[in-house]
């Protein structure tokens, strides 16, 4: 198979004759379902790649389960790839094995860990084409991060902060949202440009008060959060990436005092709301209910999580945790920081 398929770096995407070479082998007919044998063509190019840099991968079963929904704009393609690329440079010996006795996770150096973004880059590349790489990035080191001009920054003091995941399990299409996105800006640059700096200017302002939150946790932080999140969702409203389902999600919350908005491309899918940490628990369960009346699945979680972690195989439960965190919290937190080139 590796000489059939032949040289696969980390540098740049497959070519569309390995990919035709991995589905043969894969036999994924036409008409396949695409989340499964995207998924199978990721696991294949990953596995022959990393095994001939690095040497063979020893015989071993992959298990692999999620409590994301995929295509909802959670980031659960760039969780995988992460997670395929960490366990197969592992097995390899490429990178060590951070865990120690007695201790249930572990993380990788820094270094270590730059291989294991890099690697899920490309598992990302042949699930998506031409991804960003924040949702892989986020997903290994967790927290949240500015993405502008193609340029990825860790913010250094993230606060945790709580959130209300839902999935209005509207199915939409980034790749037509974007280019509707970029339809508007050629045909209205007068009007759109001026949208698009005031959310790049979000950014920056949401960014200032969370460093100022790590540092100083107060609940006056708070109300700020919240009108950066109504403005925010009303800009991406105007840019086209709205959805009737997402404004219904909007006045379910705010009809309980919380503020959402969408994450993701939008078009459907998910929106997170804004939860303080003195917001009583009565209140969140009548949200859920209301939200789940609508048709929508919920999850409360966090944003702030710390990205990939390995666990011990005997504790299922831990490595379950690890992943639903490092996985959920990474995407919103990324869509909390919306900028220019990123929600836009």
């Amino acid at each position: 198979m590796k000489a059939a398929v032949g040289d696969l770096e980390e540098s740049k995407p497959p070519s569309p004759e390995q990919l035709d070479k991995l589905r043969e082998f894969a036999g994924i007919a036409h008409g396949a379902p695409a989340t499964e044998s995207l998924a199978t063509l990721a696991f294949l190019y990953l596995y022959l790649a990393i095994s001939a840099k690095y040497g063979e991968v020893p015989s071993m079963d992959i298990v692999v389960w999620s409590e994301l929904p995929t295509g909802a704009g959670l980031g659960s393609s760039a969780a995988y790839s992460v997670c395929l690329a960490a366990a197969l440079l592992t097995a390899c010996g490429a990178i060590g094995c951070p865990l120690e006795e007695g201790k249930p996770t572990a993380r990788w150096t820094e270094e270590e860990l730059d291989l294991i973004n890099r690697w899920a880059f490309q598992g990302e590349r042949i699930i998506h084409g031409n991804p960003s790489g924040v949702d892989n990035a986020v997903g290994t080191w967790g927290g949240a991060l500015r993405y502008q001009s193609g340029k990825i920054t860790p913010l250094k003091r993230v606060p945790t902060l709580r959130i209300l995941l839902t999935n209005t399990k509207v199915p939409r299409s980034t790749k037509i949202l974007v280019a509707g996105v970029k339809d508007k800006l050629l045909k209205f640059p007068a009007i759109m440009n001026p949208v698009l700096d005031s959310i790049d200017a979000i950014s920056h302002e949401c960014e200032c008060v969370l460093e100022t939150m790590a540092v100083n946790p107060s609940l006056e932080h708070y109300p700020v959060l919240e009108e950066l999140f109504d403005i925010n969702q009303h800009h991406l409203n105007v840019i086209g990436v709205g959805h009737s389902s997402l404004d219904r999600l909007c006045q379910v919350t705010a009809s309980h005092g919380l503020h959402s908005k969408l994450t993701g491309a939008g078009g459907g899918g998910c929106g997170i709301t804004l939860l303080r940490p003195d917001t009583p628990s009565p209140v969140v369960e009548a949200a859920k209910r209301d939200l789940i009346t609508c048709g929508f699945e919920c999850w409360e979680t966090s944003i702030g999580a710390p990205g990939w972690r390995a666990a011990h195989h005997q504790d299922l439960s831990a490595c379950r945790d690890a992943y639903w965190h490092k996985s959920a919290s990474g995407y919103p937190g990324r869509a909390l920081l919306p900028t220019q080139s990123d929600d836009a």
